[in-house]
């Protein structure tokens, strides 16, 4: 009877030792939620293909540009002509706009500023064959003139003369900025600056340093 009761607590002794020590699936709790990305609301309007544009052969197909401004567009040097171009997203179109200023030779002084929008299939792009594809949307052509994109707007400057007045100091400014809407350019915003009189035709001069007198060695002190 004893040797029986002994072998029935070494048989539960070994059974609780065992389950101990099972190598198990361990019950973890439950798993730690991890944060989903979220997917943006509204998805970014993709950035406008690039297309590179013969600036002066664009201007001298489109009839819209003045006969002057045509005949006055002519290299400074070389075969360099006077023109600036800027590409970028003014009308919501898939390929980007081109933003052209034409200047003087001698002082940079803006005489046209035109923006070109890609034209839209079908007969519109046929017409537009001669011009690059490319249909005239904007063209100030009263110098001095000047237009550039800023953030998605239009902004065009045009330097303000008085009477005595010389090229390098005008007495003011005048900046519009366009919005285009409803496949047009409408004014958003005007506003004048005006310069300084004190400024004179003649650029400050710097201020020359005036040496001291130089010491003799050994000599006192003037």
């Amino acid at each position: 009877m004893v040797c029986a009761a002994v072998v029935s607590l070494l048989l539960v002794v070994a059974l609780m030792a065992c389950t101990a020590t099972s190598t198990g699936t361990r019950d973890e709790g439950p798993a730690r939620s991890e944060p989903v990305a979220s997917s943006p609301t509204g998805a970014a309007s993709p950035t406008p293909r690039v297309k590179r544009a013969d600036a002066v052969k664009l201007l001298k197909a489109d009839p819209e540009v003045d006969a002057g401004v045509k005949r006055d567009l002519k290299p400074c040097v070389g075969d360099e002509y006077p023109v600036d171009v800027s590409y970028g997203d003014l009308t919501g179109a898939k390929v980007s706009d081109v933003v052209i200023n034409v200047l003087t030779c001698g002082d940079a002084v803006g005489i046209g500023a035109y923006v070109y929008r890609v034209a839209d299939g079908g007969k519109a792009a046929e017409e537009a064959a001669a011009t690059q594809g490319y249909v005239n949307v904007f063209r100030n052509e009263t110098p001095p003139v000047y237009a550039e994109i800023d953030r998605g707007d239009l902004v065009v400057t045009r330097q303000m003369y008085d009477k005595g007045d010389s090229v390098a100091y005008p007495s003011g400014e005048e900046v519009v900025t366009y919005q285009w809407k409803d496949g047009s350019f409408a004014e958003q915003f005007r506003q004048h600056n005006d310069y300084s009189n004190t400024v004179t035709s003649e650029p400050p001069q710097a201020l020359a340093e005036t040496p001291s007198p130089a010491r003799s060695e050994g000599g006192p002190a003037a």
